[in-house]
C-alpha cells in the first residue's frame, strides 16, 4: 500500500465516530524480577518493581481507537464495586462516550492480573464472571445502543465470553447495523460462528478459525477453505484470519484469498493484538479504505504492538514512521513494466545495471557477500528471484521454505540491493531479453558458459561476471544442518 494512502487514511482517523460494543475489563500487570526459588515451596520468587492498571478486553479496542485520534464510545456492563469506578474513570479521561456503560451490583467487573519477569508473563490471574445477561440488562443495553448507532461511522464488536453478548444482544445489533448500514466488524469467541451471522466482517485468529470450521488448518489451502466456509456460513462480507508469525489472509466475496506476511521483527508479547487489528481495520473501513488497504493496515499495526509487552495500543506517530520504512522496501519490488520504467528514469548519464537471479531461499552470509560484491560492479543492482511454483520445479516439493513474496521483502531490505523482481519461468532469459543489463552476475560455482543468457549478453556488449559464495554455505547445506541438530524438535 502506497504511502500517501496510509497517511491520509490516519488522517481521516480524526473525523470518524466508531461504537465498540463488549466484554470490558482491567488489565493489571506486576513487573518485577526472577533470580530465587522460595524456601517454603518449590516456586519462583518475584521481586515487585512496579505495578500497572490498563484498559482491557473491549477497553483496549477503545484504548486504541482513542490512541488514532477516534471520537468513540463504550457500550458495555461493569460492576459497582472498586473495578467498575476504574473503568469508568479511565474512559472519562480517554473523552469515551459511556452513555450506554451499565452497571450491575451484582456483576463483578472481570480483572486479569499478569505476573512478568524479564518480559515474559510467568503466571495469570482471572477474577471474572461468565454468566449471559439477565433479560433487564439486555433490553437496556439494546437500547441504549440503538440510541447511538446512527451517530457512528462502524460499530466494533469485542467479545471475550464474558456474558455481555449474548446471542439476543449480538442479533438485535447486527439487525440494526445492517437496517442503518453502519460497517460491523467483530472479534469473535467460542466455536459457534452462526451468532455473528450478517457481520460485515470477523477477524478470527487461526486457531479460533480451526474451531468454528472444524477443519485442521495445516497449511494455506485449508486456511483458503476456512475463510471461505467462514464466508459462507456467516453471511459476511469479508474475513480476516490473523496466523500469528505466518501474517494475515484476507477473504472476500468473489474474490481470492489475500495473503499479507507479518510486519513484526520481534514479537515480546501477543497480548491485546487481536483488538488491535480490530480497531484499526474497522477505522481503516471506516476511513474509506478498501478491504485488502484496511487489512494492510492493520497488519502494520499489529506488528509495532507485538514488539511491545503488555496489552498496548498504536500512535498514529508510530504507524506512519514504520510505513516510511516500508515504503523505502516495497519500492524496490514490482513488476516488470515497474522496473522498466524505474530503469528508464536513473538519469541521463549512462550507468552500468548489474543483474543476477536464484531462489535466495533462506537468505544466509554467503547471499548476502555475494550481492555485496556484484553491486560494487555497477550502479543498480537487480535481483530476480524464482516464483515458488518455479522453486519447486527446480529443488523439490518441499522447497521453497519462505514464500517468494517474504523473499522479496527480504531482499528488498538489503541496502545492496536496487530492485527485486519475482518471475514464473525456471530461467530468466525472457527478463534478461528486456532488460539487456550491462553486466550479468553468477555464483562462482558456475562457468561462463554454463551462465543462461551469456550469449545474449555478450552479443550486444555486455559482460558476465562470476562471484565465489562463501565456502561451505548454501541453502541446502544450512538446511541439512539444522536438521542434523534439530531433527527431533527444539
Amino acid at each position: 500500500m502506497e504511502f500517501s494512502v496510509v497517511k491520509h487514511a490516519i488522517k481521516t482517523f480524526e473525523q470518524l465516530k466508531i461504537l465498540v460494543i463488549g466484554d470490558v475489563m482491567v488489565d493489571e500487570y506486576f513487573w518485577g524480577e526472577v533470580d530465587r526459588i522460595s524456601p517454603e515451596a518449590p516456586v519462583q520468587v518475584l521481586d515487585l518493581k512496579r505495578e500497572e492498571s490498563v484498559l482491557g478486553g473491549a477497553g483496549n479496542v477503545v484504548r486504541n481507537l482513542c490512541s488514532l485520534g477516534v471520537t468513540t464510545s463504550l457500550a458495555s456492563v461493569v460492576g459497582t464495586g472498586p473495578n467498575g469506578e476504574y473503568v469508568a474513570e479511565l474512559m472519562n479521561k480517554l473523552g469515551v462516550g459511556l452513555s450506554s456503560l451499565l452497571c450491575d451490583a451484582e456483576r463483578p467487573t472481570s480483572k486479569k492480573t499478569r505476573i512478568i519477569a524479564a518480559n515474559q508473563q510467568v503466571l495469570r490471574i482471572d477474577r471474572e464472571t461468565r454468566r449471559p445477561l439477565g433479560n433487564r440488562l439486555e433490553q437496556e443495553l439494546i437500547k441504549r445502543i440503538i440510541a447511538i448507532m446512527s451517530l457512528q461511522d462502524a460499530v466494533l464488536i469485542s467479545d471475550y465470553g464474558k456474558g455481555v453478548l449474548t446471542d439476543f444482544v449480538l442479533k438485535q445489533v447486527i439487525s440494526h447495523a445492517k437496517k442503518m448500514d453502519i460497517p460491523l466488524f467483530v472479534d469473535p469467541k467460542g466455536n459457534d460462528f452462526s451468532k455473528y451471522m450478517g457481520a460485515t466482517c470477523i477477524t478470527p485468529n487461526k486457531k479460533e478459525a480451526q474451531a468454528a470450521t472444524g477443519i485442521e488448518l495445516n497449511d494455506e489451502p485449508d486456511i483458503v477453505e476456512a475463510g471461505h466456509t467462514l464466508l459462507n456460513m456467516c453471511a459476511l462480507d469479508a474475513v480476516l484470519i490473523t496466523r500469528s508469525y505466518d501474517g494475515m489472509s484476507l477473504f472476500m466475496k468473489d474474490s481470492k484469498a489475500y495473503h499479507i506476511p507479518t510486519r513484526a521483527k520481534e514479537v515480546y508479547d501477543v497480548t491485546g493484538a487481536g483488538d488491535t487489528v480490530l480497531s484499526v481495520l474497522g477505522a481503516g473501513v471506516a476511513a474509506g479504505l478498501m478491504f485488502p488497504q484496511a487489512a494492510e493496515l492493520a497488519n502494520l499495526a499489529a506488528g509495532i504492538v507485538v514488539a511491545k509487552v503488555g496489552t498496548s495500543s498504536v500512535s498514529p506517530e508510530e504507524m506512519i514512521e514504520h510505513a516510511a520504512r516500508g515504503e523505502s522496501v516495497l519500492k524496490k519490488t514490482g513488476l516488470l513494466h515497474d522496473l522498466l520504467q524505474k530503469i528508464s528514469l536513473l538519469g541521463p548519464e549512462k550507468k552500468k545495471i548489474i543483474f543476477t537471479n536464484g531462489c535466495f531461499d533462506l537468505l544466509h552470509v554467503g547471499h548476502i557477500k555475494y550481492l555485496q560484491k556484484a553491486r560494487e560492479l555497477g550502479d543498480f543492482l537487480i535481483v530476480a528471484i524464482n516464483s515458488d511454483d518455479s522453486v519447486k520445479r527446480l529443488k523439490g516439493d518441499k522447497r521453497p521454505l519462505i514464500r517468494e513474496d517474504e523473499r522479496a521483502m527480504i531482499l528488498s531490505a538489503l541496502e545492496c540491493v536496487d530492485h527485486v523482481l519475482i518471475f514464473k519461468e525456471d530461467t530468466p532469459l525472457s527478463i534478461l531479453k528486456r532488460i539487456r543489463p550491462d553486466i550479468l552476475v553468477k555464483g562462482g560455482d558456475y562457468t561462463k558458459d554454463q551462465v543462461i543468457g551469456r550469449e545474449l549478453v555478450e552479443g550486444y556488449g555486455g559482460r558476465v561476471e562470476l562471484i565465489s559464495y562463501i565456502d561451505n554455505r548454501s541453502s541446502s547445506n544450512l538446511i541439512n544442518q539444522i536438521l542434523e541438530k534439530y531433527g527431533n524438535g527444539v
